[in-house]
């Protein structure tokens, strides 16, 4: 297949599609508003029908929910409890598939010892549990083979060996199971990548301020707003689907229905720790008073999380507090032989979990629920999604087209299953290669791990740009963990636009470094400010904005409650701020201006 790059030309290629659907002739079927990953999946699942299709974010691609994960792809173990086969069964064919065809580059096995506290009767149910989530999962798609090892019990000398720092009393033994894990941003980018392969038009930043409606109140279009220029584009489409994740309900509004979903933002949080900080080769999974605690090998470091409290403030800069970060460590340190102090914890992350209410409002026409997830239309022409998780994103894509089309999707059906991502094929072949491509570049075994599991097939993109500038192959100065040619990347074929992008998304150094990437800044604007055409002014004031932020977030990291976390967050500006919605929002603002900021509503988020 052709590998179509996310350039800033690109991006304005959309936008033109965009300008052109109101004319004769040129309407899209689709406009997915919202660029997480279900949004990227629609979008996927859309053209790879063969409908004219775009997607639009309203900030960088994965910057709510689907950058602020768990990073696994797992079957939902939990669900056992619940009896839900069917979900778990459906999630666990969902993870196979990415692992064996869909993105076997970015998804990646790992396992997980579930600690056992006594030793019959616990041994027995959880072994009990674990053993059916392994026969749900028997098969992989390919049929040939399983997709993942096959659990096993363990004493406790065999868990020690295993996971040398849990406390010798914190258990009698485990299971050994395993799951996956993924890069999350990465994903979504590259599924939007894929999707533009194939003929979708693509535009972050770019953002959904009102519906077009008829008279009769079905829904025609949408008004967007270019927020790097401040141009507003009418766009017609056949059907519009609304895949906002927490600003669902907001996105509604826009239609002027009193129909649509019900959906609540819950707050989750992890915290990341250096590698070499507690030894082990596994991750833990523990039950918690409230739910599960996660401790997970994640490259260099460890990742622990998550909580889940309600949050009230504002929905698109979610921040940890100082009394979340306590509560992660508290729970880590009831099974870890040394303890682990603030001081430890390198970086943090909080997301907001969409969280579906039960039942649909009223007005709204039907629904499809499943237990995961909500397909509904509130009015005609539109269509909206939410709940689900990672690991399910292409069902629920599927089943969004398929409402969105009606009766029409029997005759176009989803093939989603059998399209691998940009970077899965040729994969292997790559991979044979690793040697010698290491060899060539001065790249050892760690290295390039690191880069196929970024890029699979696509990392000859890459050495195309060290073959034309060899000082691209050495690692960064102040990120030593990225090559130079990853930054130049990121903004020549992954969609980055700003500073942000590229430390928040397409690199991870927003947590990875305890200087929250600071250090990198000057290099990597230097990298990228040639590609995106910045001159000296917006150079510094790119560079500005990321140091403002890093601080802010390190402020809020330490105060005691979501409200004070959150005004100290906001003090730093964003630099393309999301617009008030609707139509009684002001035409004349323009990006950067002080209404665009602290708005609470973006839609094509």
């Amino acid at each position: 297949m052709r590998t179509a790059p996310l350039t800033a030309q690109a991006r304005q290629d959309a936008l033109g599609a965009l300008r052109r659907s109101s004319e004769v002739g040129q309407e899209l079927d689709v406009l997915v508003v919202g660029g997480g990953v279900t949004g990227a999946g629609i979008a996927l699942d859309a053209v790879t029908r063969g409908l004219s299709t775009a997607i639009v974010e309203g900030q960088d691609w994965a910057s709510g929910t689907s950058s602020r994960s768990s990073k696994l792809v797992h079957g939902g173990l939990r669900y056992l409890q619940m009896l839900d086969f069917h979900l778990v069964r459906e999630a666990l064919t969902e993870r196979d598939l990415l692992i064996t065809r869909l993105a076997p580059h970015l998804v990646k096995p790992v396992s997980f010892l579930y600690p056992l506290e006594n030793r019959v009767w616990e041994r027995a149910y959880v072994g009990a549990g674990v053993a059916l989530y392994d026969t749900l999962a028997s098969v992989s798609v390919s049929g040939n083979r399983r997709a993942m090892p096959i659990h096993r019990h363990l004493t406790r000398k065999g868990m020690e060996r295993l996971f040398p720092d849990l406390r010798h009393d914190a258990a009698i033994g485990a299971v050994r199971y395993w799951d996956a894990s993924v890069d999350d941003a990465r994903l979504v980018e590259t599924l939007v990548r894929t999707a533009v392969s194939y003929g979708a038009h693509a535009a972050s930043r770019t953002q959904v301020v009102d519906l077009q409606t008829t008279t009769g109140g079905a829904v025609t279009g949408a008004e967007i707003v270019d927020l790097e220029t401040g141009e507003r584009i009418d766009v017609r489409a056949r059907h519009v689907i609304n895949a906002t994740g927490v600003w669902t309900e907001q996105t509604e509004s826009l239609a002027g229905s009193e129909g649509g979903l019900r959906v609540l933002a819950s707050k989750g949080i992890h915290i990341v720790v250096p590698r070499q900080r507690i030894e082990g080769n596994t991750g833990l999974i523990l039950q918690t008073e409230k739910s599960v605690l996660f401790i997970i090998p994640w490259s260099r470091y460890w990742v622990i999380g998550t909580t889940d409290t309600p949050w009230e403030q504002e929905l698109t800069h979610p921040v940890a507090t100082s009394a979340d970060i306590d509560y992660v460590i508290e729970h880590a340190n009831q099974v870890l032989s040394r303890p682990l102090t603030r001081e430890d914890v390198i970086g943090t992350w909080a997301g907001l979990r969409p969280l579906l209410q039960p039942g649909t409002k009223e007005g709204t026409s039907s629904a499809k629920v499943s237990r995961e997830h909500t397909v509904a239309s509130p009015t005609p022409g539109l269509t909206v999604i939410a709940g689900g998780k990672l690991t399910t994103y292409r069902v629920m894509a599927k089943d969004a087209v398929d409402f969105a089309l009606g009766s029409r999707a029997t005759t176009l059906p989803s093939i989603t299953q059998d399209v691998p991502l940009v970077g899965a094929e040729g994969l292997k072949v790559v991979q044979r290669q690793a040697r010698a491509i290491g060899a060539r570049y001065g790249w050892d075994r760690p290295r390039m791990d690191h880069l196929l599991h970024r890029y699979g097939s696509l990392l000859q993109e890459l050495t195309d740009l060290c073959d034309e500038r060899p000082e691209l192959a050495r690692p960064l100065q102040h990120a030593p963990a990225y090559i130079g040619a990853e930054i130049v990347y990121a903004a020549s074929h992954e969609g980055a636009l700003h500073l942000d992008d590229v430390l928040m998304h397409r690199t991870r150094l927003n947590y990875e470094q305890l200087d929250r990437g600071v250090g990198a800044l000057d290099e990597i604007a230097d990298l990228i400010s040639p590609v995106l055409g910045w001159d000296d002014a917006t150079r510094a004031r790119e560079v500005e904005a990321y140091r403002a932020r890093a601080q802010a977030e390190e402020a809020a990291a330490a105060q005691p409650d979501d409200a004070a976390a959150e005004r100290v967050r906001l003090e730093a500006p964003d630099l393309a701020p999301l617009l008030p919605l609707g139509p009684d929002a002001d035409p004349g603002t323009k990006p950067g201006s002080p209404a665009g900021r602290g708005a609470s509503g973006p839609a094509g988020t």
